[in-house]
This record gives C-alpha cells, sequence and structure tokens, in this order.
C-alpha cells in the first residue's frame, strides 16, 4: 500500500468518529446560497467540538476556526478552508537543516511504554530499505532486557548492533558505536536511549552526557533527537515533548499507535504548540508499520470525504 491508505488505515478510527459529521456539516454550508456568507456560530461550535475531539488541541483550533471564519466568508468551501489551514500549520513546523555529517547521528528518546525500542528497529528496517546501512546502539542498559529486545528487532530488520554489558555507561556504548560506524562505513547511527520519565532528574542528565560524547565525535551530532510519542496518550504527550525538547533538544516526533486511536490529530496539535516536525508514523505492530509522515496525504486523509 502507498502511504495515503497506509495512514488512511492508520487513522481509520479517528475518521470513523469524526468524518460523518464532518461531512454533514460540509454538507450544510458549502451550497451555492450560502457561498461566501459567513459561517454560522452553531456550525463554528460543532467544528470546534470535532477538532477537539479529533485532539487537535485549543490552539490548533482556535487557529483553524479563525481561518475558516475569513477564508468561508470570502468564498471558499469549509472542507478546503480547514485542509488548508492545517497544511499551513504544519508548513510553519521549521525543517530539519542537513548538515552532511558523516555518520548522521540519530537518538531516540522518549518514555517507557511509548514504543521506543521497537520503532528503532522500525526505523532501521525502513532506511535499510531505502538503501542506507544503519547501526543499531543500544544505550539502554537501565532496563532489563532491553538490549535483548533490541537485538531481536536488529535481526528482524537485518542490521547490526553495538552493545556493552547491562548497567554499563550509556554515553561510553555511544562512543562505541560511533568508533564502530566509522570503522565499518555504517550511516545513519540510530541510539537506542533508556526510556526516561521526564520527571527523573538523573536519567535526564545521562542523556545529556551521551549527547556531548556524540557531539565530541561527530560534527554537529546528535543531528536528530527523535522523540517518540504514543498517540493513544493525546495531549499528556505534550506536556512530556517540551520536557524533552529543553533538556535533550528534540527536533523530531515519532508518533506511535496511531492506528489505536480515536485521536489521529494530535500530529495537528504537536506542530501548532511545538513546532516540531512528525518524522515518521507508527500504524501498527509489524516491522514494516512505520512510514514516513506526509503532510499533504495525512490531511486528506482526515478530512477527506467518506471512502
Amino acid at each position: 500500500m502507498g502511504f495515503l491508505d497506509r495512514i488512511r488505515e492508520g487513522l481509520s478510527k479517528t475518521t470513523q468518529q469524526i468524518v460523518q459529521r464532518f461531512d454533514e456539516l460540509v454538507s450544510e454550508t458549502d451550497t451555492p446560497e450560502r457561498k461566501g456568507r459567513p459561517i454560522d456560530v452553531d456550525t463554528v461550535e460543532a467544528l470546534e467540538e470535532l477538532l477537539i475531539m479529533a485532539d487537535v488541541g485549543m490552539a490548533a483550533t482556535d487557529r483553524i476556526i479563525a481561518a475558516v471564519k475569513k477564508q468561508t466568508t470570502a468564498g471558499q468551501g469549509l472542507r478546503d478552508a480547514v485542509k488548508d489551514e492545517i497544511r499551513a500549520i504544519f508548513a510553519a513546523v521549521p525543517e530539519l537543516p542537513s548538515n552532511g555529517q558523516v555518520p548522521h547521528v540519530v537518538l531516540i528518546v522518549g518514555v517507557n511504554g511509548t514504543g521506543k525500542t521497537t520503532t528503532v528497529g522500525k526505523l532501521a528496517r525502513l532506511l535499510k530499505a531505502s538503501g542506507k546501512q544503519p547501526l543499531v546502539v543500544a544505550a539502554d542498559t537501565f532496563r532489563a532486557a532491553a538490549v535483548e529486545q533490541l537485538e531481536v528487532w536488529a535481526t528482524r530488520a537485518g542490521v547490526d548492533v553495538i552493545r556493552a554489558r547491562d548497567g554499563a555507561d550509556p554515553a561510553a556504548v555511544v562512543f562505541d558505536g560511533i568508533a564502530s560506524a566509522k570503522a565499518r562505513g555504517r550511516d545513519p547511527i540510530l541510539v537506542d536511549t533508556a526510556g526516561r520519565l521526564h520527571t527523573k532528574v538523573n536519567l535526564m542528565n545521562e542523556l545529556e552526557k551521551i549527547r556531548r560524547v556524540a557531539a565530541r565525535e561527530v560534527t554537529g551530532a546528535p543531528h536528530e533527537v527523535l522523540l517518540v510519542l504514543d498517540a493513544t496518550v493525546g495531549q499528556n504527550g505534550l506536556s512530556q515533548a517540551r520536557e524533552f525538547m529543553n533538556v535533550a533538544g528534540v527536533n523530531g516526533v515519532v508518533l506511535t499507535k496511531l492506528d489505536g486511536t480515536a485521536k489521529g490529530g494530535i500530529a495537528v496539535a504537536i506542530a501548532c504548540e511545538l513546532k516540531l516536525a512528525i518524522r515518521y508514523v507508527g500504524v501498527g505492530e509489524s516491522i514494516d508499520d512505520l512510514i514516513p509522515f506526509n503532510v499533504n496525504e495525512y490531511v486528506d486523509a482526515l478530512f477527506e470525504t467518506k471512502w
């Protein structure tokens, strides 16, 4: 399946909840006799309820509503007005600059239970399929059996793992991983870090040490710090993201378990409130169920007519 089919499938719970009512709103407003007239209060309230129910968040909802009032009065249809404003929200997110450094170092961070370790394996598989030669570094020496779990996923992906004994210094493992990648000509490096509760100061300090070691070994590293967020936790994920942005320099998000939630609009909230790019989305449990995020196809899937 292409991205649109995969994202439609992943967003099916969200669309089941909102698409019928949204189609009703469109049919009520996008008529020749109402074209160019101000959108009525009842429609505004219904649209606001739909957006909040989809976990778009208050900031993004307010922005979309304001744009819809202006654009529909100017003669644009409701569906197109909503989709255009959501695209504009994503367009305002800064692009990640490419500095061309090799190896490209990617830290994968997040709290326990988000699917972080499995995401590392899935990302390794995706990158290898695109022609790259990723190397996985098992820097989660904190959680029992974390390395073994990662090795299982790396084997499925067909990539090598750099590991150390349980309880080893994670920063030292990262140092060894970067040295190994340079020697073997592997790129990129995917570093699996310990799942952290964002309130645990000592673990956050450990993450900062990893960043310092990576920066010393490769100019500009880590080049990407991807935060794995569980889409099913909704707005609570935003507070997690803010903490990681402050400590870990997060510059991108992997949104997992999108297929398990009726609140797939959380991607819009992340873009609007945090100005973070959604890099990948998880739409299932198999190793091939991580896909690059595509704004236009996401928006089409979220607010398209029923299919």
